[in-house]
C-alpha cells in the first residue's frame, strides 16, 4: 500500500495503474495533472480505462470523491476525453 492509497477514488486497481507509470506519491500526482496520468495509463497500462477513471483521478487531486467534482470540471473532463477517444461517457466499458 502506498501513500496514493489514501486518496479518495484510489482503490486497489488504480494506485497499481498508477504505479506502473511511475506516478509513486500524491505530490507526483499533483504536478503530473489528472489529463497527463490518465494518458499515460491509457496508453502503458489499461488501454480500456474510460471516463469514470479520469474522473476518479481528478478527485483524487482535490481530495473529493468523484461524485463531487463540480460540473465544470466534469465538463472539462468530459470535453479532454472525447477530444482524444471520440467516445463520450456512455461508451465506457
Amino acid at each position: 500500500m502506498s501513500a496514493l492509497s489514501h486518496l479518495p477514488n484510489v482503490g486497489k486497481v488504480l494506485e497499481s495503474n498508477l504505479l506502473q507509470v511511475g506516478i509513486k506519491t500524491p505530490e507526483q500526482l499533483r504536478d503530473m495533472g489528472a489529463e497527463e496520468a490518465f494518458i499515460r495509463i491509457r496508453a502503458y497500462v489499461d488501454q480500456g480505462a474510460c471516463l469514470h477513471m479520469l474522473y476518479g483521478i481528478q478527485g483524487a487531486i482535490e481530495g473529493v470523491p468523484d461524485k463531487l467534482l463540480e460540473d465544470s470540471t466534469k465538463q472539462r473532463l468530459r470535453k479532454f476525453y472525447k477530444t482524444l477517444y471520440g467516445k463520450d461517457i456512455y461508451e465506457c466499458q
